[in-house]
């Protein structure tokens, strides 16, 4: 049986799979070859090099779309609501006559998260989490997963959204909701939640701003986490005298707080559910490494798939075909670029103190550079920070993370029980004195989101390392 997986499309941050009697041949983002960041749209050349592993028997969508009419509907997005062209069939029929013919069919979007970080991972039983702004209707949901079965054991709907609520506090600090979250949390490090602003903390100036709620009940017809203003549209409204620099880092500091406390309450919850001290976080909630960090300790074991997001929904969509594990490996699942992997040439350019762009072998799947799609530069240099934001064009007060070797991490970094972290989804300490040494990847916190490798992982970063 071959699989082709569709998610984020029409959305944002359009994906592709094909998947082949549970293994994954060919995964990758829309935007690798449109260019165009988190592209919400699929393209001829996505689809075209999914098609080189075989035509699919199948295509496997990664939500329903009349469910989710229905809740753009009831949101009172008319517009989307109306709009039947983009309906998945009709649109895959208009723009790709290359898959005229095949089969199309829906999962409901919540639990191909949950499919994707489950079967993705080697446990035999997990408490699984999904953390999004919404699905259909969904925006939380909790699953445990036992076997080759995955069961849900709690929901919550729109608009009760953790992750409208970061979005929306994206949007208030003037940057792009569902694309410049990660920003949020890097700036959050500069800001203090605790400041007081009118005699009150701005951490509590959210929560009662926002009438969010923490319940302690387990009945049959609680909600974990409420609120009360609807954030799907935003909050530019809160605190607007709060504009400057400090502002706005504080603001963040506070929202981060907030979405830490959450996740706190969640997890611990999902836990007594489930009885399993295995755990799995899926949904774009699931790249906060900041926030992840602090939950690991409460658990034995913790699996957040390498794109945890919609575009890796592409994945799990596919799971039902094949009723049991998807062999994951490796995340490097994109298109090959052949040749072998110039570790000399990158030595020698770092060690002049360049800074070094690499693409070589197959593109990592997912939103954060494994070593085949990267700038690389050596993170000794008071100015090399700099340096690369500006190429980039990033904010300055953005650091990078490093690779580091996995049987070195220990005496650079702390780790807080865990043994690796090799797909940057942890933002852990660094040791004592680690900071003068690499400041480049070394935050104002003294965090560091790492990449720890080994030679089965990635052969060519070891060698270079």
């Amino acid at each position: 049986m071959r699989v082709m997986g569709i998610s984020g499309a029409l959305n944002h941050d359009a994906a592709v799979s094909l998947i082949e009697d549970r293994r994954i041949l060919y995964a990758s983002h829309s935007e690798r070859y449109s260019k165009k960041k988190n592209d919400s749209l699929l393209n001829d050349g996505i689809v075209n090099a999914a098609l080189e592993y075989g035509r699919p028997d199948v295509i496997a969508w990664y939500e329903r779309p009349l469910l989710k009419k229905v809740r753009q509907a009831t949101a009172g997005q008319w517009d989307l609501a109306r709009d039947w062209d983009e309906m998945p069939k009709r649109y895959i029929k208009k723009n790709f006559p290359q898959l005229d013919g095949i089969k199309i069919e829906y999962q409901s979007h919540h639990y191909t998260h949950a499919a994707s970080g489950y079967y993705t991972s080697k446990l035999s039983e997990a408490t699984v989490v999904v953390i999004d702004s919404i699905g259909e209707f969904e925006t939380l949901t909790i699953w445990h997963g036992r076997g080759d079965t995955l069961k849900k054991v709690y929901s919550q709907d729109y608009p009760h959204s953790v992750g409208l609520f970061y979005s929306a506090m994206t949007h208030r600090l003037g940057l792009k909701p569902q694309e410049d979250e990660y920003i949020l949390m890097g700036m959050a490090a500069y800001g203090d939640p605790h400041r007081k602003h009118n005699g009150k903390a701005l951490t509590q100036h959210i929560l009662d701003g926002f009438g969010i709620k923490l319940e302690d009940r387990s009945d049959e017809f609680f909600k974990l986490v409420t609120f009360k203003e609807n954030l799907h549209r935003g909050c530019r409204w809160f605190l607007p005298e709060l504009q400057s620099e400090q502002d706005l880092f504080d603001l963040a500091a506070a929202t981060q707080r907030v979405y830490e406390m959450m996740l706190e309450r969640i997890v611990y919850f999902a836990r007594s559910r489930t009885h399993c001290r295995n755990l799995i976080i899926m949904g774009g909630c699931a790249l906060n490494c900041s926030a992840n960090s602090g939950i690991t300790p409460a658990f034995d074991n913790v699996w957040i798939m390498p794109n945890p997001g919609d575009a890796g929904s592409c994945i799990g969509v596919a799971q039902k075909y094949f009723r049991n594990r998807i062999e994951w490996e490796t995340p490097y699942l994109g298109h090959n670029i052949e040749g072998a992997y110039p570790v000399d040439d990158i030595l020698k350019a770092l060690l002049e103190g360049q800074i070094c762009g690499i693409a070589s072998g197959r593109a990592e799947f997912g939103p954060r550079a494994l070593g085949n799609r990267t700038l690389t530069a050596d993170p000794r240099g008071d100015t090399i920070k700099d340096r690369m934001n500006e190429i980039k064009r990033r904010q300055k007060f953005r650091p990078f993370a490093p690779m580091i070797l996995e049987e070195d991490v220990h005496e650079w970094f702390d780790l807080r029980g865990m043994e690796s972290s090799p797909h940057m989804m942890y933002a852990v300490n660094c040791q004592p004195g680690v900071k003068e040494k690499i400041p480049a990847v070394i935050h104002v916190d003294d965090t560091c989101r790492i990449q720890t490798v080994t030679k089965e992982q990635n052969e060519h970063w070891y060698n270079l390392i």
